[in-house]
């Protein structure tokens, strides 16, 4: 399919491989989505400025480079950054088409539909979306697709009218008559508010007059604050709603002067926010934030999983204020035909957007159209690349960004040994880029192509931890070796049904899971320090893992939680430093009273094994990030193994020497190395099947004694009454 992308200061359309609709999602043929000419021209722009002016404006991310630079390195980290710039961005959030796919959970959509469709990343300039249901909703049988395309604008702009609380009879001030500017102003006239627009741009004003608004002010010739004033009887408007764009911090304060004692300042639009004290303390002026489409927007248990909140205690999220935007337009309450410039074909956006930054009368709404064209549902996009017969060929399943930022790079350094071969991604998008980037044959949004590819000789699984085990089985009844990343399964049937793959036969095929901290300089050194001892282990493994918010996927049905999903890691560093098999397992877990965190957020884990050794973990959110966030000491025969952050390792009661690096090391390098010693020497399996499903058995049966830590406490509790 054809998709609009946004790099090195340019629109550019490319093929990229279409998507799925998914198990809870439609997939939408889209026929209209509309250029936001403020937010998309702004996003060119960047799209084109150096990674230093970029560093500069976003200072955010510059301290999470910094961050990894510190960790990983400076090399490593400007490949990653400048990999994900030639990728460049997908554009566009709001679009109108026809439902052609439905998924096995969906209620209330079905093919056929016209539907309109709101969110970044997802209504973007394609031939074809991938939609959650909450970001669709029904187009009535009267309103034109290319108005309903508008959806997005329509209800950030809702959003921001209900943030006001406007009332019968009101009079309320629109600062900007852009596209938020223009709708706003129509939803406060069908709402019986008195509404007076002010631009700069006398264009946009007479539109808006057009439209129905009662007063227009061009604020390049005059005082709106001193008409406002007059046209109130010296009180001042009700509320102002700022839909503008512009760095000023005058906006803001022209807006409190406009307002009356009590007034009511809603910013729907970008501007300075330098505020001035005395501009809201005599009027004790309400400043008010409006978040973008309505309640909804940003929670991703709303917005990807397609939980609704009750109408009862949330009447308006953000889906029912495209139904309502939409039903508005419908019946002419809100008019948008002489706002809508001529649209441009998806083939013509890079003109499209070359004209929106140079014209002085450009569209208020700028439209794209999307022809018939059969091929937009092909979901594979073959490249010319030279494929060598020596190196292992890698199909890889799910290019996120531990992929592009890890794995790929490392299989970069290893090109000896390794070749990328084909990119499977939910994103068409990334996949293709990824595989441009690293000389892949073809990109798909289909993993089946990988699966069914007669020249991948290795799957690398780099998904979301529900899928790892199902992708893995199917990989190796394919008769592919295969990597996967943790955990190796989520519970345990799914560990039941690998071991029974394995179970009484030599398949032939390499299961190794992404477990690398064993493979680490750091363990690799503690291990050759254990070599001749011969007392049990002590081990006692802190990991201040740090807070992660409760709607973050990890905790969700998708990543099974931090002890499943990242503590699986510690059980099989226990497993290789002791090589004994485990016997016991003790867990128990706090309950804070502050619900931001789960049972197995904070935890202590003590592994017992047959040779007597005795690991312990301590996992915690609670700690500062200031402090290192793994160490480890080993107390056996005579001296102490201590690690810090997998950077040193230092021994106390013993001459030998330690190890150091300036940057972490965890060992997903060398776990390649190993990997492809036994796929090309017949080396032994980096890590026994034994090791890989006690270390994901231990995990569940951590979990288990978590979430049974109160019926301990309560226990402990009672003995002590006594």
């Amino acid at each position: 399919m054809k998709q609009v992308l946004l790099k090195s200061g340019t629109a550019q359309v490319q093929e990229v491989p279409a998507p799925l609709a998914g198990t809870s999602g439609i997939l939408v043929r889209v026929r209209y989505s509309c250029i936001s000419t403020g937010t998309e021209l702004s996003s060119v722009t960047n799209s084109g400025m150096s990674l230093y002016r970029r560093v500069l404006k976003q200072p955010e991310q510059a301290r999470r480079m910094l961050g990894m630079i510190r960790d990983q390195g400076f090399r490593r980290t400007l490949n990653r950054v400048q990999g994900k710039l030639a990728a460049g961005n997908a554009s566009g959030y709001s679009a109108a088409g026809e439902v052609i796919a439905v998924g096995e959970t969906v209620e209330g959509f079905s093919v056929g539909d016209r539907v309109a469709c709101a969110g970044a990343g997802i209504a973007c300039h394609a031939e074809i979306i991938a939609v959650p249901v909450n970001l669709a909703a029904k187009v009535p049988d009267c309103l034109a697709l290319d108005e309903a395309s508008t959806v997005t604008l329509g209800s950030i702009a809702m959003q921001g009218v209900r943030r006001a609380q406007p009332t019968l009879g009101e009079t309320i001030v629109v600062v900007g008559l852009g596209v938020l500017g223009q709708i706003v102003a129509q939803l406060l006239t069908a709402n019986g508010c008195r509404v007076i627009g002010v631009d700069t741009d006398q264009h946009r004003i007479d539109l808006a007059l057009q439209n129905g608004l009662a007063n227009g002010l061009n604020a390049a010739t005059d005082n709106y604050c001193e008409v406002v004033r007059h046209a109130t009887s010296g009180f001042g408007a009700d509320a102002v709603i700022i839909t503008a764009a512009s760095s000023t911090d005058q906006i803001v304060s022209d807006a409190a002067i406009a307002c009356r004692k009590k007034g009511r300042i809603v910013l729907v639009g970008d501007v300075g926010l330098h505020l001035r004290r005395s501009d809201f303390y005599t009027k004790e002026i309400d400043f008010l934030i409006s978040c973008s489409y309505g309640p909804g927007r940003y929670d991703p248990v709303y917005e990807e999983d397609g939980h609704d909140y009750p109408l009862p205690y949330v009447r308006w999220t953000e889906n029912r204020n495209m139904d309502s935007y939409l039903y508005l337009v419908a019946q002419g309450r809100v008019r948008l035909r002489n706002l809508i410039g001529k649209p441009y074909e998806i083939d013509q956006a890079p003109q499209a957007y070359s004209d929106l930054q140079r014209a002085e009368r450009r569209p208020v709404i700028a439209i794209l159209s999307y022809p018939d064209r059969p091929e937009a549902l092909q979901r594979v996009i073959f490249r010319t690349a030279a494929i060598k017969a020596d190196r292992i060929r890698v199909g890889l399943i799910g290019a996120g960004s531990f992929a592009q930022g890890m794995h790929l790079p490392n299989m970069v350094r290893l090109r000896r040994k390794y070749q990328l071969y084909c990119v499977a991604s939910r994103t068409g998008a990334t996949a293709k880029a990824v595989a441009e980037q690293f000389g892949a044959s073809f990109s798909t949004t289909e993993y089946e192509r990988v699966l069914e590819s007669p020249d991948v000789d290795l799957v690398l699984i780099a998904t979301r931890h529900n899928l790892h085990a199902r992708l893995a089985l199917e990989a190796l009844h394919a008769g592919k070796h295969v990597l996967v990343e943790k955990p190796l399964a989520m519970n345990d049937g799914e560990l039941a049904a690998i071991a029974e793959f394995f179970a009484g036969h030599d398949s032939g095929r390499l299961l190794c899971t992404g477990f690398n901290r064993r493979f680490s300089p750091a363990m690799r050194k503690a291990k050759d320090l254990l070599a001749d001892v011969t007392t049990p282990l002590i081990v006692n493994y802190r990991m201040n893992a740090g807070y992660t918010p409760l709607t973050h996927w990890i905790h969700g049905l998708e990543g099974g939680g931090r002890n499943i999903g990242e503590a699986c890691h510690i059980y099989d560093l226990f497993n290789y430093l002791t090589g004994s098999r485990v016997c016991s397992v003790d867990a128990r877990s706090i309950a804070p009273h502050s619900k931001q965190w789960t049972r197995n957020d904070n935890f202590v884990a003590v592994i017992g094994y047959e040779d007597g050794s005795i690991c312990t973990l301590t996992y915690t959110a609670q700690g500062s990030s200031q402090f290192p966030k793994e160490q480890m000491e080993i107390f056996a025969g005579g001296f102490v193994i201590s690690m810090d952050d997998f950077k040193c390792i230092s021994i106390a009661g013993s001459r030998r020497s330690g190890w150091a690096s300036k940057f972490v090391q965890k060992g997903q390098l060398e776990e390649l190395e190993a990997v492809a010693n036994t796929l090309c020497e017949g080396a032994d399996w980096p890590i026994s099947l034994e090791d890989q499903l006690q270390a994901t058995s231990t995990s569940f049966d951590v979990e288990r004694q978590i979430w049974t830590t109160e019926n301990h406490n309560q226990e402990s509790a009672a003995i002590c009454a006594e």
